[in-house]
């Protein structure tokens, strides 16, 4: 099985680290910039085996698309890692609450980003 990612971050510079570390991993990766794109794929689009999801995005949050994560059944069990510039223990909490597997904020180190990815996604 491919292991692919999706990256859900508007900030293009983010977006580009994210997807140069993920590729050094081995991930095949789809970007999108916003909300409604991201809801859009859960609907009908290619199951990744991991989300990175903003929760500050255009046109929807990152909380909007978690929750259609979680109730999509065939992507229900698909890790996700909130990863965003909200530090604060509610925002923390409610991400978590709602299902997200791991909250990281910005900025981030790549290397325990990895480790992290690695703990939700082992190699094969």
């Amino acid at each position: 099985m491919a292991r692919t990612a999706l990256i859900v971050e508007d900030d293009p510079d983010i977006s580009q680290l994210l997807r140069f570390i993920l590729e050094r991993e081995g991930f095949q990766v789809t970007q999108l910039g916003d909300g409604r794109s991201a809801l859009a794929l859960v609907a009908q689009g290619e199951i990744p085996r991991l989300v990175l999801l903003d929760v500050m995005l255009p046109h929807a949050t990152g909380h909007d698309v978690l929750a259609a994560i979680r109730s999509a059944p065939a992507w229900r069990a698909v890790p996700v890692v909130m990863l965003t510039a909200k530090s604060r223990e509610g925002d923390i909490v409610r991400a978590l609450d709602a299902g997200a597997n791991d909250y990281i904020v910005k900025p981030f180190q790549p290397a325990e980003l990895k480790a992290r990815i690695r703990r939700l996604v082992p190699a094969a």
